[in-house]
């Protein structure tokens, strides 16, 4: 039976290199900050960062790296294929919406699907339209890539404005897992600004003096637990922009359930930003694909820069169509994952060796640092899946001590299958000292 990895599956999704030190992580030792609190008290409460968690009850001082640029877990004996098989087996899973088979997403496209034709008609522009009454932008694209999606349509802003430097955090998925395509294929130039263990603030934007094509905001940044800056802070780093002619896109792979952590439409959220890119594979677990919308002269530049980069493909409508019913059922349950996530972080907080980032919960998401071995927790998590038929994470990923493990959770329809008792158990069985 063929499966498909979560795209939340530590050390599959976003692999990093491993034997990388953690962005923004205090060396082994060194004092930890405060976690991060609510968006709601505004962008400095939100700025905690992952390697700056709160010291764990233990007394250890967990520190660890971002899924973007922390490392796998020590290697292990399995193969990828031993690994797929024993996922195979499982029939309960903690994260995301379960196994991903292949009948589950072809059963996402309905059997009446009307096919477009190179990118028109049919399942296509329904997607369109619909995420254009969804964001309340007058245009939007489909693309088969995010990666393809982003690169298009910052060049499309550099191009309009004659300037090609592109504004973004240090962890910015388009420079740190793309192969720094915008600047290879589009002589971009990017200009972190920031620090990697905590949100972009004002002040960090107002240290770039050089002139700016365009100002990357990525919500929720999931590199930081799926933390967000506050309404005012995120309106303030638009102003920003807007006041000096730089176009502001918003990198929305997340942004479903960043629309959950403000208790705002998505439509409200977008009204910020020129242009927005959204995905359908992560959060809404449906089939690859993505849209960006935004003015329509825009779109239609990125609509070219589609074709031009090989993405308008003869048939583009399975993935539409998945997309447009994963949309239509799991874009309304984002406050249940919100409510569900948070319900987890109050049943987790207090067991030792188990630090929460952010708490609480901004996001349908959160990070873990687990104090124990890259060792110790693969063989727990293999213990699991073996003996109850459970699959947590393929791996944890590293951090610069190694008594101190992370693990992204991304809550979908399995986590909601899980009492938080019972996730409780499940990272209790997780750290050293269980039985096994």
């Amino acid at each position: 039976m063929t499966v498909m990895p979560a795209p939340h599956d530590a050390a599959v999704d976003d692999a990093a290199v491993p034997g990388t030190a953690a962005a923004g992580t205090p060396a082994p030792g060194s004092p930890a900050a405060p976690a991060a609190g609510n968006p709601a008290a505004g962008g400095a409460a939100a700025g905690g960062s992952p390697g700056s968690a709160a010291a764990s009850p233990d007394g250890a001082s967990p520190a660890g790296p971002s899924p973007a640029t922390g490392s796998p877990g020590a290697a292990t004996p399995d193969s990828a294929a031993e690994l797929a098989a024993l996922r195979a087996t499982c029939t309960r899973f903690l994260a995301w919406h379960g196994a991903g088979r292949a009948a589950d997403l072809l059963a996402t496209i309905p059997p009446d699907t009307v096919t477009d034709h190179y990118g028109v008609g049919g399942a296509v522009t329904e997607l369109e339209s619909e995420i254009m009454l969804v964001l309340g932008k007058p245009a939007a694209v489909f693309l088969p890539s995010g990666t393809m999606a982003q690169q298009a349509v910052l060049r499309v802003h550099a191009d309009r404005r004659d300037r090609r430097v592109v504004v973004f955090h240090p962890a910015c998925h388009i420079d740190t897992h793309e192969g720094r395509g915008y600047e290879r294929l589009h002589q971009l130039t990017g200009r972190p600004a920031g620090a990697q263990d905590r949100l972009l603030t004002l002040a960090d934007l107002e240290q770039v003096a050089e002139p700016v094509g365009s100002l990357v905001i990525e919500l929720p940044q999931r590199d930081l637990g799926g933390q967000q800056p506050g309404w005012a802070a995120l309106q303030a780093q638009v102003s920003w922009a807007r006041e000096r002619g730089v176009a502001v896109h918003l990198d929305g792979a997340r942004l479903w359930e960043s629309a959950a952590g403000y208790g705002k439409p998505p439509a409200d959220i977008a009204a910020l930003f020129d242009t927005v890119y959204v995905s359908f594979y992560k959060g809404l677990g449906a089939l690859p694909g993505c849209c960006v919308a935004g003015p329509e002269d825009v779109v239609a530049e990125v609509r070219e820069w589609r074709r031009r980069m090989g993405g308008t493909l003869f048939g583009l409508w399975p993935n539409a169509a998945s997309a447009l019913s994963c949309l239509a059922r799991r874009l309304p349950m984002m406050p249940r994952y919100l409510s569900h996530t948070r319900a987890i972080a109050d049943a987790l907080r207090d067991i030792p060796g188990v630090t929460i980032v952010p708490d609480p919960p901004q996001t349908p998401m959160l990070h873990l640092l687990l104090r124990t071995t890259a060792e110790d927790f693969t063989a727990a998590a293999r213990r699991l899946a073996t003996e109850q038929g459970l699959w947590t994470w393929p791996a944890a990923m590293s951090t610069p001590d190694p008594g101190t493990q992370r693990v992204e959770l991304a809550v979908g329809d399995a986590t909601l299958a899980l009492r938080p008792a019972e996730v409780r158990e499940i990272i209790r069985n997780l750290l050293p000292g269980q039985p096994g």
